[in-house]
């Protein structure tokens, strides 16, 4: 296999996965994201590097800084239309980037999030704070990486201080609720492919509430309980990331997400568990190279009466304990691809296995039969009601949309 590192510099990160590639027999370059040239032509995509067309390559690993992330997604996105592999695609990084995309993504799925406001009017800020659960609240830059931009801030007072300096800035910010059982720790998983390969706990030090490795925290080889496992791998799954460090606050109510990183560092994990996680990375993405995945719903929607489509199978679902073989699913011309469990994915499943509560089938056939298996869409729930002297009495003027 050739690959390429997309990589600004010869960070810990990057000679580890260099050291792991040339280890395997793999021959393997780091290639400075910020020196492609794309070129686009009708039906012939192409790259060059330093001024000359690009070699082949077989895959590349994006390791792409917040600095350059709208030039680096442009990157992994013409790889991606040349058919290289790319061990975490254009759109997932975009998406785990911006940290209110990636609340925003992972909002309409069962995984665990911090109470999130993200508001632009000064009159609305005061009632934000109060629907996270009131002061303190954390509060965070958009954008910003390894620790930097995240506030504590401990009053309504000096929280609504902090948000219309950054505001008039020109910064957009969260607030987010504080988790207060979680303060100063966190949970780091290390998701590759379907997997969680390592995970470590992050503890900050002396007065420091963010325990990340650059502000100086200490960390900690642990074995993941079961549910933050599973919430770390279908995190990384939403993102669309096939490699990512989901990290996690340890709330009463289970496992919260805070951020999905596409870009994670080599050197905290490795060091807490002993694992080879680089070796782990360049095993997943050679056996991506000899197995790339396919956009099934593109390949197998050959009319318009077919389709794919997911089933998520509820208590009352009919089909709730019945095997695929005597479902009925096959008299309805309806195929199923697979089934995931919890973190198990069975792929072509035998006609005898039985479906059960919680699975989501993949599956194939007309659009008009897997019309009665689709669920009901969920009602939303109503607004919290908010105490009666921060409801806003004013009325819209003729400019509001």
């Amino acid at each position: 296999m050739k690959l390429g590192i997309l990589s600004r510099s010869m960070s810990y990160s990057t000679k580890r996965l260099k050291d792991a590639a040339l280890h395997r027999g793999h021959k393997v370059k780091v290639l400075d994201t910020t020196r492609f040239a794309i070129s686009l032509e009708h039906e012939y995509p192409d790259l060059y590097f330093r001024g000359k067309p690009l070699s082949t390559y077989d895959a590349v690993i994006p390791r792409i800084g917040a600095s350059i992330t709208y030039y680096g997604t442009a990157v992994v996105r013409q790889f991606e239309q040349m058919g290289v592999f790319c061990a975490n695609s254009s759109s997932g990084i975009a998406n785990s980037r911006d940290k209110l995309r990636a609340l925003q993504v992972l909002s309409r799925h069962d995984v665990g999030i911090p109470a999130t406001e993200f508001v632009r009017d000064k009159k609305d800020v005061l009632p934000a704070i109060e629907r996270v659960g009131g002061a303190p609240v954390i509060i965070k830059l958009l954008e910003g990486t390894q620790g930097v931009g995240v506030i504590l801030a401990d009053s309504l007072k000096v929280a609504e201080a902090i948000i219309e300096t950054l505001q008039s800035a020109k910064q957009n910010v969260l607030i987010q609720k504080f988790v207060a059982e979680s303060k100063g720790k966190d949970v780091r998983a290390f998701v590759v492919g379907d997997q969680v390969v390592a995970a470590m706990r992050r503890v900050a030090q002396g007065q420091e509430f963010r325990s990340n490795v650059h502000r100086g925290g200490v960390t900690e080889s642990i074995k993941l309980d079961p549910i933050y496992e599973k919430t770390a791998i279908r995190a990384a799954q939403i993102m669309g990331l096939q490699v990512a460090g989901v990290d996690m606050l340890e709330g009463t109510n289970g496992p919260q997400v805070m951020e999905v990183n596409s870009s994670p560092g080599l050197e905290g994990i490795e060091a807490s568990s002993g694992l080879d996680i680089a070796g782990a990375i360049i095993d997943f993405v050679a056996e991506g190279v000899s197995f790339p995945e396919l956009d099934i719903r593109q390949k197998l929607t050959v009319s318009k009466s077919y389709g794919v489509s997911e089933f998520n199978i509820g208590e009352k679902s009919l089909l709730v304990g019945q095997t695929i073989e005597n479902s009925g699913l096959k008299d309805r011309d309806i195929v199923v691809l697979s089934i995931q469990r919890d973190t198990l994915v069975v792929s072509n499943p035998d006609p005898g296995r039985e479906i059960m509560n919680g699975d989501r089938l993949v599956c194939f056939g007309k659009r008009e039969a897997m019309k009665e298996f689709l669920p009901t869409t969920k009602r939303r729930r109503r607004t919290k009601r908010l105490p009666p002297e921060l409801v806003p009495l004013a009325e819209p003027s003729g400019d509001d949309a």
